[in-house]
């Protein structure tokens, strides 16, 4: 069999549509959900968080979030300054939207308040504190190895 540069073609033309259909194909496959969808919305309250996240760094003792050396749980050390303080803690994950969950701000007398992660996905988690004392709003986001 001769190779002439019509079968050059051919092959070519071959090729770039079997790669291009596999293309298509592994693209449909990925998971491309957004990391939140209410981007828009989030966007427009960008200056109420700025206030907030200034009103923390403000403050005298900062919020402290510190994973357990097991990493069973997570403890938050809320400043006393602030005395009762009510809000809530949002668990990002951004490697799974599924895996995201909030809980209420219920602090003991000594202003800590203990989450278990037992279970949790493993990996890296952002944990978003939004959080009040009635007179200012406050906002801490860190990021924690699970």
């Amino acid at each position: 069999m001769k190779f002439n540069w019509g079968t050059g073609i051919a092959v070519f033309y071959s090729l770039f549509v079997i790669t291009m259909v596999y293309s298509v194909y592994r693209s449909t496959q990925f998971d491309n959900s957004l990391v939140s969808d209410q981007y828009y919305a989030d966007d427009l309250k960008y200056q109420e968080r700025f206030d907030k996240l200034s009103n923390a760094q403000s403050l005298k003792q900062d919020l402290e979030i510190q994973t357990a050396e097991s990493g069973s749980q997570v403890e938050l050390f809320f400043p006393g300054e602030l005395g009762r303080v009510h809000g809530e803690i949002h668990f990002f994950c951004p490697s799974d939207q599924g895996s995201d969950f909030k809980v209420n701000i219920a602090p003991n007398l000594n202003h800590r308040q203990v989450i278990s992660t037992s279970g949790l996905k493993s990996g890296l988690w952002r944990v978003k504190v939004d959080w009040s004392d009635g007179k200012k709003a406050y906002y801490k986001e860190e990021v924690i190895q699970i």
